[in-house]
């Protein structure tokens, strides 16, 4: 069983005094209804509803809440006690009623904990689902983390090792169980399968099965033929173009226009499978995105990449995580490693590009860490060679900054070609996900 990290978000709801029903939004397969049914562990009465089933749907045919869940009670074979009692609606698309009911569970019935969530939710949010706004919370659920990979393989010591900062004496083993993550990716099905034989072969079927439930998804998100067959050719092709900067017209050798790329992306983007992430190109606060700019294509799990754009086997025959595909999948992991340092729903990543004509200088990734935007360059080599990073440096109203790399960790003082000292620390893949605590103790 794998330990989320939103777990302890879910715990500190359920102690909170003020607790709205949380919308738990993820794309299809990272682990949604497996984490609910896991913190049901922590009430007395635990009530299931997958509104899939007609059974359940018809339920909330009831307007009077009262009666609802007086009837969600007995459908569900539960007696009503004075413990805590946690509802859970999956699949909670499907009935607009049910969405439209949730703010009054939460302004009459407050000793209820209400969860939802649903695998199509995404699409419809907004345009066929409106939800009481100021009613409900959401928390964001990405595919496994690195540490959440070790403890799913039963790791535990290796992942005590990086939470406490202590990686540097089992540096090696730690990065051969990187190379595995980088491989398989976070998806929880496939790390539960990967952790049965430790085979990596293994994981294939559930790859392709995943595939062919995005693909069948198409018609549900779609507005049109049209839409629909833009969606599927990027569903189908456009793995190859993970961490590339892409433009929307003729995408993927075809003959489709920007505008009909564009919005086939945007609707693929409300789904979760993929984030299209632009550049900023002043290096503070606040972060603008510039749309104009190409934004970078980063999908949902590079372990999907891997296997969809067939460079895995690729994978395998590295001498360096740097050096596969280019250095696109360490890119790629590292994009996803950033995306799993939060729960909250709606955060985006950031690259920075410089904002002169003709300018090639850009840093992989821009982080905000509490009122400074970090950059982050994913690179080896040594530090005189980032010249992109120097460059953002030079701008920078602070002198930190970070590459992520294959060797142990440092913190160097680099001086850029204008003169400015900045510190770079230099951050072992492993260690990804404690990139906050480790910007903390650096400043």
């Amino acid at each position: 069983m794998i330990q989320r990290t939103v777990y302890k978000r879910l715990v500190e709801w359920k102690n909170s005094t003020n607790h709205k029903p949380i919308i738990l939004r993820g794309a299809r397969q990272v682990g949604k209804t497996t984490l609910i049914n896991q913190f049901s562990d922590e009430f007395e009465t635990y009530l299931y509803l997958n509104l899939d089933k007609k059974s359940d749907l018809r339920l909330f045919d009831e307007d009077d809440l009262p009666t609802l869940i007086d009837r969600i009670y007995v459908h569900c074979r539960k007696t009503k006690g004075d413990g805590d009692t946690l509802l859970f609606i999956d699949e909670i698309q499907n009935s607009p009623q049910a969405v439209h009911q949730l703010r009054y569970f939460y302004e009459q019935a407050p000793w209820l904990y209400v969860v939802a969530a649903g695998s199509l939710l995404e699409s419809l949010i907004d345009n066929h689902i409106s939800f009481p706004v100021g009613r409900v919370e959401y928390v964001s659920l990405a595919p496994c983390s690195f540490l959440e990979f070790l403890d799913g393989i039963g790791e535990s010591f290796d992942a005590g090792a990086v939470r406490d900062l202590k990686g540097d004496g089992i540096h090696d083993r730690l990065m051969n169980h990187f190379l595995n993550y980088m491989t398989i990716g976070g998806m929880p099905e496939v790390v539960m399968k990967y952790a049965e034989r430790r085979d990596i072969l293994a994981v294939d079927s559930i790859y392709s099965t995943f595939l062919n439930a995005y693909a069948d998804d198409v018609e549900k998100y779609s507005r049109n033929n049209t839409h629909a067959k833009v969606i599927r050719h990027i569903i189908t092709r456009g793995w190859a173009y993970a961490g590339e900067n892409i433009s929307f017209a003729n995408f993927g050798a075809s003959d489709y226009r920007s505008r009909e790329v564009s919005d086939a992306f945007l609707t693929i983007e409300k789904a979760l499978l993929l984030e299209l992430v632009y550049p900023i190109v002043e290096p503070r606060l606040p972060l603008l995105p510039n749309l104009r700019r190409r934004p970078k294509l980063v999908w949902l799990d590079t372990g999907l990449v891997n296997y969809y754009a067939g460079v895995r086997r690729e994978i395998f025959d590295i001498p360096s995580i740097m050096t596969a595909w280019k250095g696109r999948i360490a890119e790629h992991i590292v994009a996803q490693e950033l995306a799993a340092l939060t729960c909250e729903f709606g955060k985006h990543r950031y690259f920075w590009a410089r904002d002169k004509e003709g300018s090639s200088a850009e840093v992989d990734f821009v982080y905000q860490y509490d009122n400074i935007v970090v950059p982050i360059e994913v690179k080896s080599g040594t530090n005189a060679h980032l010249r992109s990073l120097h460059q953002y440096m030079n701008l920078a109203p602070h002198d930190l900054a970070v590459r992520v790399w294959t060797n142990p960790y440092s913190v160097d003082t680099v001086t850029t070609n204008s003169g400015k000292k900045f510190r770079l620390i230099n951050l072992p893949f492993y260690y990804l996900g404690q990139l906050n605590e480790i910007i903390r103790r650096n400043l």
